[in-house]
């Protein structure tokens, strides 16, 4: 499988297992393009985005990036792994408008153990609202060992 069909097969599984439930589906999330060293993606803004202000609520706009940053990293992890966030930081420089925000994240280190996103945020004007950087764990996606029952001594 050449490499382009190879991306082009995680971009439609990704839609469909982690775009199309959970948070993204929530958020209203779409996945534009994927490859190893970019994410694009978009969230239409409707009333259960906004705050009292009627702007777009902060962590949404968080919750649109850490999606995007664990997208990018799960195209590049090995076989037999899994990810998970370990540490993000928002900088917010605008509020946030509908009736689209569009993201862009792009990795600023593929590692062994870690990798790192930086993801923009913009409205659909092309104001930058957000920059959002962050860390995620590269781990083995083993199965849970089972828990073991305790031997109660002396009791019922």
């Amino acid at each position: 499988m050449t490499r382009s069909i190879a991306l082009a097969a995680m971009q439609a599984q990704l839609e469909r297992e982690m775009f199309k439930r959970g948070v993204p589906r929530a958020l209203d999330m779409h996945l534009v393009a994927l490859t190893r060293k970019k994410v694009v993606a978009e969230m239409r803004i409707s009333a259960r985005h906004l705050n009292r202000s009627a702007r777009i609520n902060g962590g949404a706009i968080m919750a649109f990036a850490d999606i995007m940053g664990a997208a990018g990293t799960i195209a590049n992890l090995p076989p037999g792994y899994r990810t998970s966030t370990l540490e993000s930081k928002t900088n917010f420089f605008a509020a946030g408008t509908g009736p689209l925000l569009k993201g862009v994240s792009v990795p600023l280190h593929i590692g062994r153990t870690t990798m790192v996103w930086q993801t923009t945020i913009r409205n659909a004007d092309g104001r930058a609202v957000a920059i959002v950087t962050q860390t995620q764990i590269v781990i083995p996606a083993e199965a849970p060992a089972p828990v073991k029952k305790s031997k109660r001594r002396g009791g019922k």
